[in-house]
């Protein structure tokens, strides 16, 4: 109940503050490529329910719909704002309204994509599945797009086993920072 009661308000307050910077994203993606500022990508959510979750576009139209470790060349589909928006993980900021909506924490396990049936089933037999999927988690201060699927599957196993306010504390902080280092992403 607090952990929700968190949730909503540094949504709510996340949303109002940054409602400048994320006008200026969405239109500086608007004017960057042809297509919509946001894209609502298909994830698994909590108890494995699928969920839209609203990210600021980075690949181009028509790009599969696969996670971009996937794809042949996933330099030819994202875009130069895309980039800058993945590394500085800027493209993550629309999920504060699926956090406020109920979708979402501010913490938990990334969701993953609807087609991630491997991490999926991983996070189901640890019953990972019954957490509420984060804008950041254990997973992502601790490898992010450098860790295979099932050390990922690992990291949430023990988020579960470990979660409070002070672990969540660290893990907001500790994001912060990497976003604004970009260390771990790769595309």
């Amino acid at each position: 109940m607090a952990k929700r009661a968190f949730d909503i308000l540094a949504a709510l307050a996340g949303l109002i503050l940054l409602s400048p910077l994320l006008a200026g994203i969405a239109l500086a993606v608007r004017l960057g490529s042809p297509g919509p500022a946001l894209h609502w990508s298909s994830r698994v959510g909590r108890f494995n329910a699928i969920f839209k979750m609203p990210k600021f576009r980075t690949m181009r139209i028509g790009a599969p719909n696969v996670a971009t470790h996937l794809l042949p060349d996933p330099d030819a589909w994202i875009t130069p704002l895309g980039r800058f928006l993945r590394c500085s993980s800027l493209d993550e900021l629309p999920q504060l309204w699926s956090v406020l909506t109920g979708d979402m924490s501010l913490v938990g396990p990334r969701p993953a994509l609807f087609n991630q049936d491997d991490l999926v089933a991983l996070r189901t037999a640890a019953g990972v599945d019954a957490l509420r999927p984060g804008v950041t988690g254990w997973a992502q201060i601790n490898g992010r797009d450098d860790l295979p699927v099932p050390e990922k599957a690992r990291l949430d196993a023990e988020y579960l086993a470990r979660q409070g306010l002070l672990l969540d504390l660290k893990i907001i902080l500790v994001t912060l920072v990497a976003a604004f280092s970009g260390r771990g992403v790769r595309h």
